[in-house]
């Protein structure tokens, strides 16, 4: 068993995790929509939602990756993809505005079947899990084939944590939280952002050289 592969993984999924429950986008929206109308518990329920929604995404990200191990060629383009879909998420943070959501009357006994609604709706999932879980996942199963089970969990633990922090911040300051702050926060989320691109577009151009694609 290789642990280093597995500890590495799990750092990455971990790292990715914060990123993108940090990052503004619908569901940190819904969670903030419901905390402000429902309270800790509302927001708390709608931030799990990723646990149950990304599950058959996972399970075919898994199954993918080892396809991705056998066809280094894919798993190169896939990677460059994923690099551009980093990068471009990374530069949009650094314009982001914070969500401002109107402190409405929600039944808050719903929060969890909206939070599950928005991001079964949401296609940067689909395209996170598929360009960045997949070629991740891919490149540590040809070393330890437990390492993908390590990312995907520290992946899902990682973001909906944040996001239950998030909640848990708002319902305390009631929506007056620092603008200022969030705003550093989204800054460190793009230049992480960007530096896991650059990590991806190199991974890709060693698979090309090692295939002899480029010489």
């Amino acid at each position: 068993m290789e642990l280093n592969v597995i500890f590495g993984l799990i750092i990455a999924g971990i790292s990715l995790g914060i990123l993108e429950g940090i990052k503004p986008g619908p569901l940190l929206t819904m969670v903030i929509r419901e905390t402000l109308s429902g309270g800790i518990r509302a927001g708390a329920r709608t931030a799990a939602a990723p646990i149950f929604t990304d599950g058959p995404l996972i399970i075919i990200s898994l199954i993918a990756a080892n396809w991705f191990a056998s066809n280094p060629i894919v798993l190169a383009v896939i990677s460059i993809f994923g690099s551009f879909f980093l990068m471009k998420m990374g530069v949009e943070c650094f314009s982001l505005e914070p969500p401002k959501i109107q402190n409405d009357n929600y039944d808050y006994n719903t929060s969890f079947k909206r939070g599950i609604l928005t991001n079964l709706l949401n296609p940067n999932v689909y395209i996170f899990w598929f360009l960045i879980g997949g070629p991740l996942m891919a490149q540590a199963a040809i070393k330890e084939p437990l390492a993908p089970i390590g990312y995907a969990i520290s992946f899902l633990v990682a973001h909906t944590v944040v996001n239950i922090l998030i909640a848990y911040f708002l319902d305390r300051t009631r929506g007056q939280n620092s603008y200022s702050y969030y705003k550093i926060s989204l800054s460190i989320c793009g230049f992480a952002m960007i530096l896991f691109s650059v990590g991806f577009l190199f991974h890709a151009i060693d698979i090309l050289f090692q295939n002899n694609i480029i010489v």
